[in-house]
C-alpha cells in the first residue's frame, strides 16, 4: 500500500503550462512529497518527446517555492502501476471545467475499481488558468500566436522551435 502523504500528479504535459504549475505548486503544499508523472500517451500524438517533456517539467518545478518536495518521472504503464511503483497513495487531478469533472470522475472510478487503496483528490484550477490547456497552447503556437501568457520562455522556445519558428 502506498503512502497517502505522497501524491502522484499524472499528465502528458505537452507542453507544461502555467496552469499545470499552479496545480503542482498547490499540491506540493498538501503532500509531504509530490511526484509529477509524465505519461508517454502516444494516442495524443505529443509534439514534444518524452525526454523533452520530463526535462522541461523538472526545470519548471525547480523554480517553484516548494520545488524541493517535488520529483518528476516518466511512465509508460497503467496509472495504477505507476502510482504503486512510486510508492504514492494519492492521485492528484486538476479540474478546469465541468467537462473535466465528468471525465475525471470516470477516470477516478476506474482507478478505484483497480486499486481501492489509492485515493484521488481534485484541485480546481485557479481562475486565471481555467482556460489554459496544452492543446490550445499548441494550436496558438501553430498559428503564430503569442503563447507567453500560458507557458514560460523556456517552454515557448522549445515549442516554437519544434513548429519551425524562430526561438524567442
Amino acid at each position: 500500500m502506498g503512502n497517502p502523504r505522497i501524491g502522484f500528479y499524472p499528465g502528458t504535459f505537452d507542453p507544461i503550462t502555467f496552469g499545470h504549475l499552479d496545480v503542482i505548486d498547490r499540491a506540493a503544499t498538501i503532500f509531504d512529497h509530490l511526484i509529477v508523472g509524465v505519461a508517454v500517451n502516444e494516442d495524443k500524438k505529443p509534439l514534444l518527446k518524452l525526454e523533452e517533456r520530463i526535462d522541461l517539467v523538472r526545470k519548471e518545478v525547480a523554480r517553484l517555492p516548494h520545488g524541493e518536495r517535488i520529483s518528476v518521472q516518466g511512465f509508460d504503464n497503467l496509472l495504477v502501476d505507476a502510482v504503486h511503483q512510486a510508492g504514492a497513495g494519492t492521485v492528484v487531478r486538476g479540474l478546469r471545467s465541468a467537462g473535466d469533472f465528468d471525465f475525471e470522475t470516470q477516470l477516478s472510478g476506474a482507478l478505484r475499481r483497480l486499486a481501492p487503496e489509492i485515493e484521488t483528490v481534485f484541485l480546481l484550477a485557479s481562475e486565471n488558468h481555467r482556460t489554459t490547456a496544452s492543446r490550445i497552447v499548441k494550436e496558438i503556437a501553430r498559428l503564430g500566436g503569442d503563447i507567453s501568457h500560458f507557458v514560460s520562455e523556456d517552454v515557448a522556445r522549445l515549442v516554437l522551435s519544434k513548429l519551425g519558428y524562430e526561438p524567442i
